[in-house]
């Protein structure tokens, strides 16, 4: 029987306690795996969200105008085909998705790569980081995640968002990414 083996990543926690454990590595990372779960999560009840919503119109429908048996079935069948689609694609694309991220922190600041059929490579280098927020919804927060949100002059990405960290993960990319001791951003 095989195995799937992610390679074990450099952290906090299974570092060697005399090993430089510097966030700016210049290593490409994936997400946080626990984010596809999240995802998934978040996918099954808007699913289930959709798919109740759908069955109340479609009981008030049936109801208000008593429609002949082949429309009630095919309305029915609707209903099936709708939830079953968006269920499975709540359920796939997270994993799929999880594929196409990943991030790299060096002195120089970050790059974020994304996209699944459209492929984009954003670089913030420290200098143009103005401030930067590490948030945590009640269900992230539940799992350990946070988003981490860069903020920079201009408008084109004046907002750059990189959800699915591991929250320690993110406070340091975080202390990292502000101006240290002596440097000035400006």
């Amino acid at each position: 029987m095989a195995t799937l083996e992610q390679p074990a990543e450099p952290s906090p926690g299974n570092a060697a306690p005399d090993a430089p454990s510097s966030i700016a590595d210049g290593v490409e990372r994936s997400l946080d795996p626990r984010s596809v779960l999240l995802d998934q999560l978040v996918g099954w009840i808007f699913t289930g969200s959709l798919s109740s919503g759908l069955l109340v119109v479609l009981v008030i429908v049936f109801f208000a105008a008593s429609p002949a048996g082949w429309v009630t079935a095919l309305l029915a069948l609707f209903w099936a085909a709708t939830t079953l689609a968006v269920g499975w694609f709540s359920h796939r694309w997270p994993e799929v998705y999880h594929r196409h991220v990943s991030y790299k922190v060096d002195e120089r600041g970050i790059e974020i790569r994304t996209g699944v059929f459209w492929r984009k490579v954003i670089n913030v280098p420290r200098s143009r980081v103005q401030h930067t927020d590490v948030s945590q919804g009640p269900m992230e927060r539940s799992r350990g995640l946070g988003t981490l949100a860069i903020y920079t002059a201009g408008t084109d990405y004046a907002q750059v968002g990189l959800g699915g960290l591991d929250h320690a993960t993110a406070l340091r990319i975080r202390d990292h990414l502000l101006a240290g001791e002596g440097e000035d951003a400006v």
